[in-house]
């Protein structure tokens, strides 16, 4: 009876925490924000982009030291030597959860560059956040529906270089270029749907990774491929933030990334578009054996 109490008193505290720290954050990032706004490009401006780049690595860093409350969570994390804080990466993971994203945070926050995104662009207009996020250098991507191309055929192909544009100011900057191949949460239902013919994964598209190494045209180093597994089952973000999740395990490795694949425009290019497609399955196929090996020991050690 104690333990549902105990559980649900961690968990709402917790989030009471992480939403304190947002407002507070984000209120000191806002005010950055405007002076980034009005600065002429150079040396003000990069300072004033350092300063809030500092403050989105604080964000995450107050609302990971949460997790040293839950004693109870084994934290399994394999990291490679060569990470760079000050370089420039494309990443990707597996998707099962929304604690996805808080543990590719707490892993990589301060060890690899500050996480980028790339939004919607109607998420420019979330009060505060929205703000915050472009403050943030996060690349807000216009795309453009179904319907929106068969009216006017001269969009199809401009939300390539929507991106491009959006990307343009982090070529220069470190960035962990944050993407979910899959793109969305893994369900077996999903798998069924999708015939994948993988154990643990959904098939992976190409056209979200695509539209990253198009836009920032070989300005990325290499790839950060990251793996989750969740030993005791796929949690719920209110199961995290709650402390009664057991185990969770992160394999990091660094990969690199072919030449032929930057830059260039897959959906034009046939030949770009086929090693594009072989470069993510073949990456698939390994992370699908990494997946089934470690369930399997966790299984054999239960």
């Amino acid at each position: 009876m104690l333990n549902p109490v105990f559980n649900a008193i961690k968990g709402t505290g917790s989030l009471l925490v992480v939403i304190v720290n947002t407002i507070a954050m984000t209120s000191a990032i806002l005010v950055l924000a405007v002076l980034k706004l009005i600065s002429p490009p150079g040396a003000i401006k990069n300072t004033v982009n350092h300063w809030l780049s500092a403050l989105g690595e604080l964000w995450v860093s107050v609302n990971k030291t949460l997790v040293w409350f839950y004693r109870d969570m084994e934290w399994d994390i394999h990291l490679p030597d060569g990470l760079n804080r000050k370089g420039r990466y494309l990443v990707f993971c597996n998707h099962n959860s929304w604690v996805d994203i808080i543990v590719l945070q707490h892993v990589l926050n301060r060890r690899a560059p500050f996480m980028r995104f790339l939004l919607k662009h109607e998420l420019i207009w979330v009060p505060f956040l929205g703000f915050a996020w472009w403050a943030l250098d996060m690349a807000f991507l216009r795309r453009y529906s179904a319907q929106e191309l068969l009216k006017d055929p001269s969009l199809r192909g401009k939300d390539l270089e929507n991106a491009a544009r959006a990307c343009e100011k982090l070529k220069q900057i470190p960035v962990s270029m944050m993407t979910f191949p899959e793109g969305t949460r893994f369900t077996r239902a999903k798998q069924e749907q999708q015939k994948s013919p993988y154990k643990h994964l959904l098939r992976p598209r190409y056209g979200g990774i695509g539209q990253v190494l198009y836009s920032f045209d070989g300005a990325l180093e290499n790839l950060i491929d990251v793996t989750i597994v969740y030993p005791d089952g796929t949690p719920t973000l209110w199961q995290f933030a709650s402390g009664q999740v057991r185990k969770i395990s992160v394999f990091v490795q660094i990969r690199s990334i072919a030449t032929d694949l930057h830059g260039k425009d897959f959906r034009a290019d046939a030949v770009a578009r086929s090693k594009l497609k072989t470069w993510l399955n073949d990456l698939w196929v390994n992370k699908d054996r990494m997946l089934t090996s470690r369930f399997s020991d966790s299984q054999h050690t239960k």
